[in-house]
């Protein structure tokens, strides 16, 4: 009896608490979540909002981006512009398409090529 007891709130455990979604940030994702705070003025709560993001985690990004704007100053190396940006980030997605589309290429040729 127990041990069917043990197994039914296995199961309404998970049901109960279902699992904690972790999310994971890219570089890029932080480094442009800082930048709509420094570049725009406004509040990290608002820009925290409208991204869905914790504001302590927003904070810490935004801190870090502003240490490395520094960095680059003390060093005479000037920080990508706004434009400069979004042009990279345009840039590494389309690599990133092309290499899915790679992917996909070999996977099929292979296929083709057993058949």
């Amino acid at each position: 009896m127990d041990t069917d007891l043990a197994g039914l709130w296995s199961c309404w455990k998970d049901v109960l608490m279902p699992p904690r979604k972790r999310r994971s940030f890219t570089t890029e994702f932080k480094v442009e979540a800082a930048h709509r705070v420094i570049d725009s003025g406004r509040t990290i709560a608002e820009v925290a909002r409208e991204l869905g993001l914790n504001d302590g985690l927003l904070s810490n990004w935004v801190k870090d981006e502003r240490r490395r704007i520094a960095a680059a100053e003390v060093h005479g190396e000037k920080p990508l512009e706004a434009a400069e940006r979004a042009e990279l980030l345009r840039l590494r997605k389309q690599v990133a398409d092309l290499e899915k589309d790679n992917a996909f290429l070999v996977k099929a040729s292979a296929y083709f090529a057993a058949m």
